[in-house]
């Protein structure tokens, strides 16, 4: 009987956690953005990007405005997180194919363990994108709180993704998992 309780804890959990009725609306597209902080520029209905210092998997740190000239998408996920593995045979595609046009992903790694058990995980499913975690505590979290502000807009499930044009600009902002013909269509402008 304890085992059937802990199980359906944690299948609440695991649906809580990875997807809610936020995630199964279609290619959300921001409307009227209300930008609080100063440091965000707002321009023709559109946010700069909020910057960031997280760590790659080897411990570098990686800042988004040292991206700024490339095309990236930020991408929100967990590796516990089944819609978010859906999507990784996507983006590793459109690495392959798009990275030698200016395109970078970023994957914005939480609740995902340390960076050894992350790294074990990229090997097997062929990551060939930067993923970022925690460079002393829970910077990630924050990062999400911060895009989730920044946008007027929580992040309230994962993945969720966001396109950052090479002005530093955001584009797009999706919620769920979706295909490479979909990120494409939307990328395609800003390659």
């Amino acid at each position: 009987m304890k085992k059937i309780q802990i199980l359906l804890i944690f299948i609440i959990l695991f649906i809580l956690g990875c997807e809610n009725s936020t995630a199964q609306q279609k290619n959300r597209q921001f409307k009227n953005f209300k930008v609080k902080s100063k440091n965000n520029v707002k321009s023709d209905n559109l946010i700069e990007a909020p910057d960031f210092i997280l760590a790659d998997l080897k411990g570098n740190k990686i800042k988004l405005s040292d991206l700024r000239g490339k095309v990236v998408m930020l991408n929100f996920w967990g590796t516990w997180c089944g819609p978010c593995r859906r999507e990784i045979p996507d983006f590793v595609k459109l690495m392959d194919k798009y990275q030698k046009d200016g395109l970078e992903i970023l994957g914005v790694t939480l609740t995902s363990g340390s960076p050894e058990n992350i790294k074990t995980f990229s090997d097997k499913w062929g990551i060939n994108y930067t993923l970022l975690t925690d460079i002393k505590g829970n910077e990630t979290q924050s990062v999400t709180a911060v895009y989730g502000k920044a946008t007027n807009e929580p992040i309230r499930g994962i993945p969720t993704t966001f396109i950052i044009d090479r002005k530093g600009m955001i584009q797009k902002r999706y919620v769920g998992p979706r295909s490479e013909e979909i990120f494409y269509r939307d990328l395609k402008l800003f390659l």
